[in-house]
């Protein structure tokens, strides 16, 4: 049923969203050098890696870690990004992976490929086991706020709790986050 749903929201949302998708594709190739679109490693189900698409926030030669670990992210994010990024329309074009069964809609973020830490607690709670998720239960729990072990502990969470009632319930929460810009730190 979940995989159903994701299918049918992801499809829905990139046909209704597409003039939104080019419009923002235009800008940020306008707004800075290189591609509008960073596909991003990302660790997927079962500690797999994929490419994730993201509206590009950074500019093309930001180091590719997490960006928390930069010294000075703002540094790196461009003028548009910043407002991307607020308002997670960054986010966007995971309805492509969402779509094609990489992501879900709801579940844990997907991990960079080089967050070896996140990876291993999550493969240790067995979290690595669930799709990952466009916006997750650690996501409206406080995003780039929590430590990642606090992280693990909600990701955790979700895994035992997991029904479409409250993934509806994350993403009517996470859509009233995007739109206030609440947890984003950089």
């Amino acid at each position: 049923m979940k995989r159903l749903f994701d299918m049918a929201a992801a499809l829905a949302g990139l046909m209704v969203l597409w003039p939104v998708l080019l419009i923002i594709a235009a800008a940020v190739r306008l707004d800075s050098p290189g591609p509008a679109i960073h596909w991003s490693r990302r660790v997927g189900r079962d500690n797999e890696i994929f490419l994730m698409p993201k509206f590009r926030s950074m500019r093309i030669d930001t180091p590719d870690v997490a960006t928390h670990l930069l010294d000075d992210p703002q540094q790196w994010i461009t003028p548009l990004g910043r407002r991307l990024r607020r308002t997670s329309l960054d986010e966007f074009p995971q309805l492509w992976s969402v779509l094609v069964g990489q992501m879900s809609l709801v579940g844990p973020r997907p991990a960079l490929f080089n967050q070896d830490d996140l990876v291993a607690l999550r493969t240790e709670a067995g979290v690595h086991r669930l799709r990952p998720g466009v916006t997750g239960w650690a996501q409206i729990n406080g995003r780039d706020d929590l430590p990642i072990a606090e992280k693990v502990r909600f990701d955790a969470d979700y895994m035992a709790r997991q029904s479409l009632i409250l993934d509806i319930r994350i993403i009517l929460i996470t859509l009233r986050a995007a739109v206030a810009a609440k947890g984003v730190s950089h």
